[in-house]
Parts: structure tokens; sequence; C-alpha cells
């Protein structure tokens, strides 16, 4: 698990929530004042609860919001003011585990509510999730290059993946805003929903109970092995995964659960 820095469980749980309910983690970032904008060490708590949410058994799938109107929006301009100093406290001892981007990395799916501004930092944040809902007010934006930064946390890997090269060119040179609407139509979130908390849980609370956790792991390191495969290696590695799918009971399970038209009972995920 991911170490939360110089923050006590107490601040852990009053700048970040942590919920589980019927196989469903909700993780809510709770600076609403700030539309929840991040303060240093603030990513490692909720890099840890990603990590938390993993280890544990109960927990099949997981979703992401923010407190109040804001989902994240991006790191706190208070401490961007403060000098290079501070701003460090966002980079030390940062790892793909410690970050936003270890959400790609668990074997539980992560889907992100988005349901308000959402910029930097809180871009990156979204990205990293294997799923993205928006709220029709919800709105987007890399930020950085309006800031006079870089493209953060990997940001520009991540973003090329989910809408190609040129996409990702464009809002990450212009920084400029996105709509939900627009989001939606370049395929950077999946669905705009009203009540996008609601949506999200439903979409987890379905793969909580419908699917496989040792499957959904496996999809997600087949996915995020994508960009260094050829069809050939990929196809290898599915017969692989093939052969140990075999051999684990899920496989049984699912086929029983249909005979006997009963829902599905799948065993925790292995080491989880």
């Amino acid at each position: 698990m991911a170490s939360p820095g110089d923050a006590t469980p107490d601040d852990a749980d009053e700048l970040v929530r942590y919920e589980v309910t019927d196989g469903v983690a909700l993780i809510t970032l709770n600076r609403p004042e700030r539309l929840n904008a991040l303060i240093p060490g603030m990513g490692d708590i909720y890099a840890g609860l990603l990590h938390r949410a993993d280890a544990d058994p109960q927990v099949r799938a997981i979703v992401v919001t923010g407190a109040g109107r804001g989902f994240c929006s991006g790191a706190d301009l208070g401490i961007l003011a403060e000098g290079r100093e501070a701003l460090d406290g966002y980079l030390d001892g940062q790892s793909v585990e410690t970050l936003p981007t270890a959400a790609l990395r668990i074997g539980t799916p992560v889907v992100t509510a988005i349901n308000g501004p959402c910029a930097g930092i809180g871009f990156v944040l979204a990205i990293a999730a294997d799923m993205r809902f928006a709220a029709p007010s919800a709105t987007m934006s890399t930020s950085f290059s309006r800031l006079g930064l870089i493209a953060e946390y990997g940001s520009a890997w991540l973003l090329t993946r989910l809408v190609g090269l040129a996409a990702a060119t464009d809002l990450l040179l212009t920084g400029r805003t996105l709509t939900a609407a627009e989001a939606r139509d370049m395929g950077l979130v999946s669905q705009v929903h009203e009540d996008v908390v609601g949506a999200a849980l439903a979409w987890a609370h379905d793969v909580a109970a419908a699917c496989s956790p040792e499957s959904m792991a496996v999809i997600k390191r087949q996915l995020l092995a994508v960009d260094g495969q050829d069809l050939a290696d990929a196809v290898d590695t599915s017969l692989a995964e093939m052969r140990a799918s075999f051999a684990r009971p899920d496989l049984a399970e699912a086929i029983m659960a249909k005979v006997e038209k009963r829902p599905v009972a799948f065993p925790p995920r292995e080491g989880a």
C-alpha cells in the first residue's frame, strides 16, 4: 500500500473519504471548499486507498468522485504560489504506484464519476481510471500549458492511448476546457449522466456482482500491455492466460450458476 507521507490517519479520513458497500469501494476526494484541489500528500492517500481496496477480497470494484460541486480542480493554487520547495512535495518519493496511475496497475476495476470541474492532476486522476462517467455540467482540462507546466504524471501516454495522438496533442498543447458532451464525443468519457455517482455505482455494482475478479484483473493487465506488444505477442499472452483460466474455479462456477439459474458467486481474486 502507498504511504500517505506525513498525513495522519485522521487527516486521511478528512481529505479522502473511503467506504465499502456490497462489494464496491467509494473513494471521495473531500476538500469541497477548494473544488477538491490536491495538496502534497493527498495523492499518496488516494493511491494508498486504491491499494487498500485492491487488497480487500470483499471489494470488487472502485468508484472515485469528489465532494461538493467539483471532481478535482488540480493542485491547490495556494501551494503552486509558494514556490519550488513547496511544489517538490508533489514529487518527492513518487512513482507509478503512489500516484493516480496506480488505478491502472491494480487488479480491481476503477470508474471515476466526474461530477464537476476536473483539471490538472485531477484530469490525470480521471483518465488513469478504467472507466469515466461525467455529469452534464462537468468540465475537463489538462491546464498544464496554461500554467507553464508540462504533461504531468504520465498524462501524455495516458491521453494518447485514450483519444489518439492528434486529440491528445490538441488537449495538452492548448490546455483548453472541454464540456462533458465534448469529452464524450471525443471518447474521453464513456457516458454522461445527471446522477453521475449513481450511474458509476450502478456500473460498479454490476461488475462486482456478475464478473470474475480474477478475469477482470487479467484483462486489465492485457489492456495495459497492448502498447508494448504486436499481434503475435498479444495472442501468445492470451493463450497462456486462457490455459490458466481453465484451471481456475471461476469458469465452472459461471456454468453451474447458469445451469442452476442462480446468481454467480465467483471467489475472491488470487492474492486479494
